[in-house]
Order: C-alpha cells, then structure tokens, then sequence
C-alpha cells in the first residue's frame, strides 16, 4: 500500500498529510534534577506520542490532524491551543465535560535509567473514554497516513476496540502507521503480547525498538524481530545510537545513526517516526527514510524537551489549522545531510543548534 489515502467527498473533512489519533497529556518537567519528592517547582509542557508526531510534521510543512479527547477544563484548554499553534487540526478533539484531561510528572533523568520516575495522573481520563462510538471516525481517516501507537490501545478496552477498528483492513483505508510503544506500567495485568502484535498485524508500517521487542516477546536481533512481527508489509527496528533497519517487500535495510551529542534523551523515538513518515510522504528511498528518521530523532536530542522543533514563529492568518506550511530551512538542511555519500554519513556528528545554523555555522560535522 501506497501513502496516497483516500478521495475528498462532498461534506468529508479535509484529507491531510497524517492524522495521529491518542491520548495528549499536560506534562511537568522540572526545574532541577533529583527525585520528584525532591523537586520543588516544575514546568509544564505537552505531552502524547501521537501529537507529537502531528506536531513535527506540522512544523516541518506537512497537513496534520489530531484526534483524541480532553477535558472540558483547563489543561484541555493549553493542549488544544498549544498543538493547535503547530499548524495541526484540532476540530476533531473531544471535550468531555465528566472526565479530566490526563497530567505526568517525570524526573529530568534519561529514561533508560533506573533513578527515572513518572508518575500518572491519567485514570478516568477523557482520552481513556475513547471508543468507536464517541470519535470522529471520518475526520480520523482522513489522511494519507493514520499514525497510532500501542498506548492507546492499553488505555482501555473501548480504546483497544478503536485501534481494532482503524487497523482493520479495508477498501480505501489511509496508510496505517503503528508504534509499538510499549509501556511495561500501562500493561499491570499483561496481554501486551498478544495484544500488540495483533495490532501491528493489522498496520502497513510499524516502528518497534529492538529493546522492548525483546521485553515484550523477547527475540534477540532483528531477525528474531521480524520473526515475531511478521504481519506489517514494513517493519522499522530501532537500535538507539546503532542505528535501524527496515524490512520491507523482501528487501532489508540498515543505516547506523550519526553521533550526537545529547541534550536530553527524550522525544526522540516520536522524532524518528515523524522523520520516516515525511520521507515517505514524499515518495523517497527507503535508505533516505531511515536517514531522515535518524535526522528527526537527532533535532529532539539535541533539545531539552520532548518535540524537535519549536511552533512556526508566525503563521498566516488565511491558513486553516491542519493546512500545509512553507517547509523551514533546517529541512532543506536534513535533505542534503541526507544525501550524503556513506563516508561522509558515517563521520557525521550532530549538536545542539543544527537545525537552526546556517550552512556557513551549522554544527553539524564530518571530520
């Protein structure tokens, strides 16, 4: 299957790029590392894997939609405004006027790491009250690409039942993206197994680290990954700083990731798909996919926060959410370090700063 999507119809809503269908949380980082029993005050931002990915894209020039649920309540408020200001669609979040939207607190630490705390505040939430029945199922297909993650899916059951449907195979569906994303405190009574696999059966491209496939059904290597996920036409490993490697129509592909020099190990995995879905969009290789997947992940690394990049400074007043944007700079940018001969790619090194230097100061190098 092709990232061409179905028609626009009479009344339908408007076809888009990508619509990323999940749970956004507010989410409080703090102002200082140690215990979050420690922290004294904290810093709020946007969280969520799916709007993530609709952020990016918007930012990077794409159409995006979001579909999801929050409260009728504050923290609502600063999540619809604050993806909205991406460029991304929001008219088709719910505001549920009986549930809360869902807030974290995380510590400053990588996340690998065994000193990491999150703490939920997401029962009950109005995004865990998604069901078949109360989303916008039209505005939710319509998109060249639905991007989902298995979050949701360990919401709820209403929620497992709607990625059950939108990964159903149809006549006329978009081009089903589907990450893994597998959250070991989101699963207390297990099923993830079972679960997870059937649904990235029913994707046409999953994205999957190689560790939590080996936490989940645990293979050793990414053969054994494929093995275990024989089900999606294209399947992506992520190896972390190694690299990735696609499996797709018969074919295998790797590319290592450049060196980066880490701000902050958060967002990255969200980055990397967002970067692989605008290389598909625009009909590149698959070797150009994984080396913009690489690229993408490199621009959340190298910034404190979760998302790649900031919203645009200023977009035009004419320009409905969810409508493409100019594509910035750093993305002409990500093209020509793209483009690079496997010499040069291999030497490459990625810092704080890149997708903003120009290409006299850029501060990317290959030594």
């Amino acid at each position: 299957m092709t990232a061409t999507g179905p028609r626009d119809a009479p009344d339908a809503p408007v076809v888009v790029d990508v619509v990323a269908l999940g749970e956004s949380m507010v989410t409080f980082l703090p102002s200082r590392p140690g215990r979050l029993a420690d922290v004294p005050s904290f810093d709020r931002a946007v969280g969520g894997a799916e709007s993530n990915v609709a952020c990016v894209l918007a930012a990077a020039g794409h159409s995006a939609r979001w579909v999801g649920a929050v409260g009728a309540d504050g923290f609502g408020d600063h999540l619809v405004e604050t993806i909205g200001a991406y460029g991304v669609d929001v008219t088709a979040v719910r505001r549920d006027p009986a549930r809360p939207t869902g807030v974290y607190f995380r510590t400053a630490g990588d996340r690998a790491t065994d000193a990491h705390e999150v703490a939920y505040y997401r029962a009950g939430s109005a995004a865990s009250a998604m069901t078949v029945g109360n989303v916008d199922l039209t505005a939710a297909r319509a998109g060249r690409v639905l991007h989902l993650t298995g979050i949701t899916a360990a919401l709820s059951g209403g929620c497992l039942g709607l990625l059950r449907d939108l990964t159903a195979r149809r006549p006329g569906r978009p081009l089903v993206s589907f990450d893994v994303n597998h959250r070991c405190g989101l699963w207390p009574g297990g099923g993830a197994a079972h679960v997870l696999r059937e649904l990235a059966g029913g994707a046409d491209l999953v994205f999957v680290g190689d560790d939590e496939a080996r936490e989940v059904w645990g293979p050793r290597g990414v053969e054994a990954v494929r093995r275990a996920l024989p089900g999606p036409t294209t399947l992506v490993v992520k190896r972390g700083g190694h690299g990735a490697t696609v499996f797709d129509a018969g074919h295998v592909t790797f590319v290592p990731a450049p060196r980066v020099d880490v701000v902050a190990a958060v967002g990255a995995g969200d980055a990397f798909a967002a970067g692989y879905l605008h290389a598909t969009l625009r009909g590149l290789p698959v070797r150009q996919r994984l080396r913009h997947g690489h690229l993408w992940a490199a621009a959340a690394l190298t910034v404190p926060g979760d998302l790649a990049v900031p919203p645009p400074a200023r977009r035009p007043t004419a320009a409905p959410h969810g409508a493409a944007a100019p594509r910035p700079a750093w993305i002409a940018r990500a093209d020509r370090l793209a483009a690079l001969d496997d010499d040069a790619w291999g030497r490459l090194r990625l810092g704080p700063g890149w997708t903003r230097a120009t290409a006299a100061t850029e501060e990317e190098r290959t030594p």
